[in-house]
């Protein structure tokens, strides 16, 4: 089996893509209060903070910045998979198995960067907030509800209008 190599930095702030196994899902946004109630009690039992997130309906991308002296988000990510697929059981929500019996809900790896500075951190935040309509659901970025970019603009980081109407002349999303 191949042996992933993972930058752990205790406090570190991490960008991550987390999918689904089926590409072709909208299970994290149909089921978003049970999503977040996975985030909520994890963050419970091992804090970190949320410095921006956006769901949509086949992966998500997330920023979190863990305590001092902490470096297992692999721990966190465990968790909040672990606790949304027994939500979804508790549900009734028809998951697949594979041979060895496991839900195939989630795709086994994810992608994960150890944020480095500020401008690395501010181009992170940036490709979050505009992933919805770099992807189709929404032609600008205040649009999707499942994003902090709300936060942002409640807490006067972003105005409402960030991005503009985010199209190209050739229509296609900025960022393609």
């Amino acid at each position: 089996m191949v042996q992933y190599r993972r930058n752990r930095v205790p406090g570190g702030t991490y960008f991550f893509t987390v999918t689904l196994r089926d590409r072709r899902a909208t299970t994290l946004v149909d089921y978003v209060d049970d999503l977040r109630v996975a985030f909520r009690e994890t963050r419970i039992r091992r804090p970190f903070v949320i410095d921006a997130i956006v769901l949509l309906p086949d992966h998500l991308h997330a920023l979190w910045t863990l305590p001092e002296e902490d470096d297992d988000y692999a721990g966190r990510w465990r968790s909040i998979k672990s606790r949304f697929t027994r939500a979804l059981v508790k549900s009734d929500v028809a998951l697949k198995r594979n041979a060895k019996g496991e839900y195939n809900l989630w795709q086994r790896r994810y992608w994960e960067h150890t944020v480095r500075n500020e401008e690395d951190l501010a181009r992170h935040v940036d490709y979050i907030h505009f992933n919805p309509v770099k992807h189709g659901w929404v032609k600008r970025v205040q649009e999707w509800p499942y994003s902090s970019f709300h936060r942002f603009v409640k807490q006067g980081v972003c105005p409402p209008d960030w991005a503009g109407t985010n199209v190209m002349k050739d229509g296609r999303g900025y960022g393609e």
